[in-house]
């Protein structure tokens, strides 16, 4: 009885193990996905649809749907380093640098967030946005701001390039920036 006890004790710790190092596997294949610009990585970690939660906002996306958010993403010549991989409450959590041409504009370069990843299956299904310690976020909101507003006054015909997550909304989103930095002061 003993031998049997001891067997499944055996058996759970190393399916745990294995379940761990699966999980981080997929992280890393994840992230350097985003280091390689190689979408194929990224889909070959996710679950059949991934949910993304950053602070109110919370999206749904098919493997496809997030493809247009990568191929939006990507326009900002993102370079994401994952820092850290720890378990903090059961759950995986990695630390990421990133820095690109938005968060450039934003101030904000280079970022650095926490996020808790979820799984089914043994495929990413859950990232939510813990923190982001080193963000100023009332200067990104005021760059935010003097953008979209110079566009809006100077260039109505790109207004809402902020809120459009497509490839045109990501295109934009840099010619606006061009535009903005190279402005004429008044």
């Amino acid at each position: 009885m003993k031998h049997i006890l001891a067997l499944l004790i055996i058996i759970v710790f190393t399916s745990c193990a294995e379940k761990q190092h699966t999980a981080s596997e997929q992280i890393k294949t994840y992230y350097n996905g985003y280091k390689n610009s190689d979408y194929k990585l990224i889909k070959k970690a996710l679950a059949d649809s991934l949910t993304t939660v950053f602070g109110d906002y919370i999206t749904t996306y098919s493997q496809q749907s997030y493809y247009e958010q990568f191929k939006w993403d990507s326009i900002f010549k993102p370079d994401y380093e994952l820092v850290d991989l720890s378990y903090e409450d059961g759950q995986l959590v990695a630390t990421v640098s990133m820095h690109s041409l938005k968060l450039e504009f934003l101030k904000n370069n280079p970022m650095s967030c926490r996020y808790q990843f979820q799984f089914t299956a043994g495929k990413i299904s859950r990232i939510k946005e813990l923190d982001c310690k080193d963000v100023n976020w009332t200067v990104w909101q005021n760059e935010v701001n003097a953008l979209a507003n110079w566009i809006k006054l100077h260039h109505p015909e790109m207004d809402g390039f902020i809120h459009d997550l497509s490839m045109k909304g990501a295109l934009d989103y840099v010619k606006a920036i061009e535009l903005y930095k190279n402005r004429e002061v008044d």
